[in-house]
Parts: C-alpha cells; sequence; structure tokens
C-alpha cells in the first residue's frame, strides 16, 4: 500500500462508520414508528353506534370509553376491544353519565401534524430500500472495478536495495547504471539526442538475482518501484488482463519517474499463435496490449520497463525488438569471485569464527546460484545454533554445504546389511572409475548415509569454474555413471534398480552428443534437432526433421556410445577389485569418505595423473 494510501484510510474508516450508524439509525426509527401506529397488539372490532348506545345501557362497558374526532375507543366487559363511529349526538354524555361510564374526550390534532405522522413510515420504507439497493449497486459495481485494477507492490521507502545489497552480476550492475544515471539526470542523454531504452530484459537461470537487481536499480535511482508477476495479468475473464496492463501503465505514468517490473515474463509473453488453441485468448490480448504500451507511451514519462526471465527462447518477437524490450542483461550463475562477495554479503550480520574462510567455501560451491548460497549461509547459522555455539564455525558451513548439496541425511531409515553392502559396492564403483578418469570432476565427497531421495551418493565437485566441455568428458562421465551398476553386476552377478537414475542421466547424455553437440564419428557434424511447438512451451509437440532410417542410426549410436563406456567400466573395475574392495570396507566402516580418504585407499598419489586415454578416444577428440 502506498503512503498516500494510507493516509486516506482513515477517511475511508469514518465514511464507511457513518453509513453503518446512519443505517441503524433509519432501522430503528422506521421500527418504532411502526410499532406505534400499526397497533399491532389493539386490534379492534367495528361496532355501529346503535350498538354501542345498546352495550352502554346494558352495562357492558369494563373500562373508560375515549371519544376522539369521530371515532369511540373502549373494551367490553367481556375483553373485545372495539371502535365505533361518533355522530352530531349532544344526548351521548348525558347517556353514559346516566349509565356511570367514564369517558374522556381528546382534543382534535393539527391535520398537518397527522399527515406528516402518516407519511413519515411510508418515507423512511423508501429511503431504506432505496439506501439497500444503492448500497448493493454500487458495491457490486467497485467489486466489478476492482476487478481489473492492477495492484503492484511498492516497496517500502525506508528499505530501499541499493547495489551494496547485490554481490557480484558486475557486468549486469554496469549495464544498469546507465539506466540510473538516466532516472537522476535526463537531461545529460537527452542533451545529445539519446534515448534511454524503453525496455530492459533481465535472462538468467532461478536464483541468480534478477528481482534483487531491479530493486536495486530503483533503489539507487530513488525512484518509485512497481513490481507485479507475470501471472497476476491472466485471468479466467477476457480482457482483465488487458485492463490491468493499462492501469498499471496509468499509475506509472502519474508517478513518473518510475521502474515498472514485471517478474516471471514468460507467464504472459509467450509467443503468439502457433497453430495450436487458436489466436484470441487471454493471454494474447494481454500480451498485445503490453505490446500497445511499451511502443506507445511517451518517451518523456520516463517509465521504464524491466523484466524478468528464465525462459527467452519462449518470449514473442514482437516483445524482445527494440523499441520495447531493446536490451538484454544476462545474469548467470556465479563465478568463483562472485560467490565469494555473495557469501560476504550473507554473511554480513552473522557472528562468524576465525575459521571460516570464504574463498575456500566460494572455491567448493561451483554451481550454485546466490539464492543457494544464501540459503548454505542460513543452514550454518541455524546448525550452529541448534549445537549452542556462540558463533558459525567452518565445519557448519561444511555441514550445510553437504546438506545444499546432497540433500538432508534421512539416519531414521532403516536398511539391512544386505542392502546397504549392495550400495557401498555401487558408490565405490562410481567413486573409483571417477578417480582413474581424465578431465572429469574430482570426487569431494562419497557416503552410504541415505540423503534425500538418494540411498547413496557419490558428489563430484569442479575444482574452478568451467563453460565448456570436450568429447572426452562427456565419454568419460557416462563411464563413470555406468560404474556403479558394473560394480553390483561384478560381486553379485545382477543388476539391481538402484542405477535407474544413472542410467537416464546417461542416456540423455550419449542422446545429446550425437543429435545436439554433434560428437558423433557414424553421424557426423549435424544437428538433428527438432521443430517445437511454442504455445506448449516447446516442450511436448515436437516434429522430426529427419527420416526413419536415420533415426534408427541415431539410436544405434546412442546404444553404441553407452555400451562401450559399460565395457571401459568393467575393464577398470575388473583390474582394480582390490581397490574396489577396500574402498567398501571403508565405506562400510565409516559411511561416509572424503576424497583424501579416497586417494589414500586406493593408493592414488595427489601428484599421480589419471590412465591415459585409450588411442581411439584421443582421436576422437
Amino acid at each position: 500500500m502506498s503512503e498516500k494510501e494510507k493516509k486516506n484510510q482513515p477517511g475511508k474508516n469514518n465514511i464507511n462508520l457513518f453509513k453503518g450508524l446512519l443505517f441503524w439509525i433509519i432501522g430503528g426509527i422506521l421500527l418504532i414508528t411502526m410499532v406505534r401506529f400499526a397497533n399491532f397488539e389493539n386490534k379492534r372490532e367495528e361496532l355501529i353506534y346503535s350498538r354501542f348506545l345498546n352495550e352502554v345501557k346494558q352495562g357492558n362497558i369494563s373500562e373508560t370509553v375515549i371519544l376522539k374526532e369521530n371515532i369511540i375507543l373502549g373494551t367490553l366487559k367481556n375483553g373485545t376491544n372495539f371502535s365505533s363511529y361518533k355522530p352530531e349526538d349532544p344526548e351521548l354524555f348525558n347517556i353514559l353519565r346516566e349509565n356511570n361510564v367514564n369517558f374522556k374526550v381528546e382534543p382534535s390534532s393539527n391535520i398537518w401534524l397527522n399527515i406528516l405522522v402518516s407519511t413519515i413510515p411510508i418515507l423512511l420504507v423508501f429511503f431504506l430500500i432505496w439506501f439497500l439497493v444503492f448500497r448493493q449497486m454500487s458495491s457490486e459495481s467497485s467489486k466489478v472495478m476492482a476487478f481489473t485494477k492492477s495492484r503492484p507492490i511498492m516497496p517500502d521507502k525506508k528499505n530501499r536495495v541499493t547495489f551494496d545489497d547485490v554481490a557480484g552480476c558486475k557486468e549486469a550492475k554496469e549495464e544498469l547504471q546507465e539506466v540510473i544515471e538516466f532516472l537522476k539526470d535526463q537531461k545529460k542523454f537527452q542533451r545529445l539526442g539519446g534515448k534511454i531504452p524503453k525496455g530492459i530484459l533481465l535472462i538468467g537461470p532461478p536464483g541468480t538475482g534478477k528481482t534483487l537487481l531491479a530493486k536495486a536499480v530503483a533503489g539507487e535511482a530513488g525512484t518509485p518501484f512497481m513490481s507485479m508477476s507475470g501471472s497476476d495479468f491472466v485471468e479466467m475473464f477476457v480482457g482483465v488482463g488487458a485492463a490491468r496492463i493499462r492501469d498499471l501503465f496509468r499509475q506509472a505514468i502519474r508517478l513518473s519517474p518510475c521502474i515498472i517490473f514485471i517478474d516471471e515474463l514468460d507467464a504472459v509473453g509467450r509467443q503468439r499463435f502457433a497453430g495450436i488453441g487458436g489466436g484470441h485468448d487471454e493471454r494474447e490480448q494481454t500480451l498485445n496490449q503490453l505490446l500497445v504500451q511499451m511502443d506507445g507511451f511517451p518517451t518523456e514519462s520516463s517509465v521504464i520497463v524491466i523484466a524478468a526471465t528464465n525462459r527467452p527462447d519462449v518470449l514473442d518477437p514482437a516483445l524482445t525488438r527494440p523499441g520495447r524490450f531493446d536490451r538484454t542483461v544476462v545474469v548467470d550463475f556465479p563465478d568463483i569471485q562472485a560467490r565469494e562477495e555473495i557469501l560476504k554479503v550473507h554473511m554480513r550480520n552473522k557472528p562468524l569464527d576465525e575459521s571460516v574462510d570464504t574463498k575456500i567455501l566460494a572455491r567448493g560451491t561451483a554451481g550454485l546460484s546466490g539464492a543457494n548460497l544464501e540459503n548454505l549461509a542460513n543452514e550454518a547459522a541455524l546448525l550452529a545454533a541448534k549445537k549452542g555455539k556462540q558463533k558459525i564455525e567452518m565445519t557448519d558451513f561444511e555441514e550445510a554445504k553437504d546438506k545444499v548439496l546432497m540433500g538432508v541425511e534421512r539416519k531414521s531409515l532403516v536398511i539391512s546389511e544386505k542392502e546397504k553392502k549392495i550400495i557401498a559396492y555401487h558408490e565405490a564403483g562410481h567413486t573409483l572409475v571417477q578417480k582413474q578418469l581424465p578431465e572429469v570432476y574430482p570426487v569431494h565427497k562419497v557416503t552410504i548415509i541415505p540423503r534425500g531421495q538418494a540411498l547413496g551418493i557419490t558428489h563430484i565437485l569442479p575444482e574452478e569454474d568451467r563453460f565448456i566441455e570436450s568429447n572426452v568428458y562427456y565419454k568419460n562421465s557416462i563411464c563413470t555413471l555406468m560404474a556403479g551398476r558394473n560394480a553390483e553386476k561384478i560381486v553379485f552377478g545382477k543388476i539391481f534398480t538402484g542405477g535407474e537414475h544413472d542410467l537416464k542421466i546417461a542416456t540423455e547424455i550419449a542422446r545429446r552428443m550425437v543429435c545436439e553437440w554433434g560428437m558423433s564419428e557414424i553421424l557426423g557434424p549435424v544437428s538433428y534437432h527438432h521443430n517445437e511447438a511454442v504455445f506448449l512451451g516447446r516442450d511436448i509437440v515436437k516434429q522430426k526433421e529427419y527420416s526413419e532410417e536415420t533415426s534408427r542410426e541415431i539410436d544405434k549410436e546412442i546404444r553404441r556410445i553407452l555400451e562401450e563406456a559399460e565395457n571401459r567400466a568393467m575393464e577398470i573395475l575388473i583390474s582394480q577389485r582390490d581397490k574396489l574392495e577396500k574402498l567398501v570396507e571403508a565405506l562400510l566402516q565409516k559411511e561416509t569418505l572424503t576424497s583424501d580418504e579416497i586417494d589414500e585407499i586406493i593408493g592414488l598419489a595427489k601428484e599421480e595423473a589419471p590412465v591415459n586415454e585409450p588411442e581411439e578416444d584421443r582421436r576422437s577428440g
């Protein structure tokens, strides 16, 4: 809620209170008036005047008779209330006196007062009906109008995010710095005829800090920041999303200079009509309105749209063209230096022990996003607090890192000794082959304690950031993946279900080697990609662009790669069976082994190089 809305809130509450009181006051007056004049308890029998005189003469009158204008009111001895017409009879008073009937005469009232008194209940009834109907209509109208209003989130000015709160993302911050300077001093750019980009698209994997960057831009520039999610515009009623887009930009222009941030842009910005589902649905109308607003609002309004998505491949080309989102900023996973800076930011307000080394932590967390690193620091603090420590130690961070990377330990899971032995051979097979092959990531830790959904884990961790890989790396990676089930086959003569996940990953790598990366000697440097249906997210409907014969060749090549890797893993395990048994024995005893402990067990010196690749593998590289 904005500051202006907060100030107006007490006034609205007073108006609502007054309306409520007025409603109950009118209802009370109407109820009292109806009771007063309806005389529900005094239903009277109509007596003709002659019968009234007879009743008087027979002594049947029990109470005082009231003579009021032309009406006689009274009660008979049997309890019957009666009324009778009073004519101009001068003998009436004498007859009543002679028969000892008490009577009193009430003076006649003012005719205008009678009219007013008789009219008030009718007026109050009509006013109450009008009040209820009008209130209902205005309420329904306000609900309908509110349905089309956009409700952006506007962060508190006191807790603004700045670039000091955003570690890493050096290039992204440099790109956005230009926007900040423009918002602070527009004339500096307009003097030379320059125009600031209308839209900036932040793309990158989840958790890399895209939303935080957008908030930091607004915080640095000191401008209003209106944040909405792409899904906030899409409703079941056609036209609501477009109306909310219009309302959002109207609010932004009033607050200009202003930043509009749309998170998860792919929810509303997917490519239009792709041959499925028609071309006139609610999402497309919302997207069309967004396109019009971004290309239509005046440049002097100083409204900048920043959007974030991790699926830039599904966005409509009209949305990413110059004039709309004309600048794209990539926010990728942080490198080792950025990870160290991010960890320092999240450790800023935490008491740390002298043993904590952010450089070691940054080196051991390759591939983690900023959100993962924040979670790592938080988990370490929770673990230290659980142990009753006053400061967070390095051991807490190491334990938290294992928890984040490998999952939570499930020590309560009861596993039989036989299954525990099978798991130990499986993980020892992965570890031994991984240690013997070049260009693969080194083993960081191996455990047979169930973590997450896995019964055992061989955790590999790169020693440095790597952005491209060779065909040798992928062949060796498949080999290590197949080693677990091969170890089971060598020892037990059976294949167990524990290698399901390994087999799935190995098959996917082999398929991409053949179809996407051109790493097959038989099929050659050809990409066998698929045409994909954008409407369904490029994930479901696929159409082949090659023949059935080629499809069979692809299947044969994938199978050949997997079988070769399996045979290589089998050879290594058979030739080093003694080392495999030592690893299994140590795992069953300690349950978790570090990289140094593994090297000591298998007798692998630190300077010792892994075995050389076969001649055929060197030629294929």
